[in-house]
């Protein structure tokens, strides 16, 4: 089922996001930006920058692409890898960068990199999204229970 398509707007309203600080910076045909200025809300427990932001920035950003939740795509995150080279610091903005490497009828497979104001490499990742309504689809032709 189709929803309504992503926007930059719509994504700066999504509640979860804003209580992060991290913003939707664009929109490309098969990339999207995402980013945050880290601050005191990022902190872990070690007062350093918790991984898990990181990780959701690598998430969050794979939904982004145009041909994904901008198009209304409805698609759900089914493996996420996430490998961290070095730690963010307080005061850093960090900038997340998704790539879409393919699009099939049932997946997508992207990859992020996470850098610092500096260019600095601070995470890369690869995620799969399963493309919800493609699978549907298939199930409303008859070609039978739609899987992975």
């Amino acid at each position: 089922m189709p929803v309504t398509p992503a926007t930059l707007e719509s994504a700066r309203r999504i509640p979860f996001l804003e209580s992060l600080g991290i913003e939707l910076a664009e929109i490309g045909d098969a990339h999207a930006v995402m980013r945050v200025a880290l601050g005191e809300r990022h902190r872990n427990y070690f007062g350093g920058v918790h991984g898990g932001l990181l990780a959701t920035l690598v998430d969050t950003v794979c939904f982004f692409p145009r041909p994904l939740l901008p198009s209304g795509r409805e698609v759900t995150t089914s493996s996420l890898s996430v490998s961290y080279v070095r730690g963010a610091r307080l005061g850093d903005v960090l900038t997340a960068r998704c790539e879409l490497l393919h699009l099939g009828r049932r997946t997508a497979s992207l990859a992020v990199r996470v850098q610092d104001q500096r260019g600095q490499l601070l995470a890369h990742g690869t995620a799969t999204l399963l493309l919800l309504d493609g699978a549907a689809a298939l199930v409303d032709e008859g070609a039978g229970a739609a899987g992975p």
